[in-house]
């Protein structure tokens, strides 16, 4: 499983618009094959910060998914309205029961 997460600034004069986008962003994504979720969060000790935390299947789908036009569309134009950088993390990970880790 592949995990990506990202934030991006925003402010009074943007925030509208830039949640608008975000929302249709992940609501385009999870269509996608090898989406397993994608969802936009706001930060709650950061008002202007939303987060976001997808999930896919694998490299191949996250490929593809960055190779969607509209996904770049997305990339450039959150960046124009954030307020500073916007960020990305990708992992690699394997999924762990929580029952696993107890004592």
């Amino acid at each position: 499983m592949i995990i990506i997460t990202g934030s991006v600034t925003t402010n009074e004069a943007n925030r509208s618009e830039i949640e608008r986008l975000c929302i249709e962003h992940s609501q385009r994504s999870r269509a996608e094959p090898g989406c397993i979720a994608h969802n936009v969060h706001a930060d709650c000790e950061t008002p202007n910060k939303l987060v976001f935390v997808e999930l896919w299947a694998d490299s191949k789908a996250v490929g593809a998914h960055f190779a969607v036009p509209e996904s770049g569309g997305f990339v450039k134009r959150i960046g124009e309205l954030s307020t500073e950088p916007t960020t990305i993390q990708i992992y690699r990970a394997e999924e762990i029961p929580a029952s696993g880790l107890a004592g």
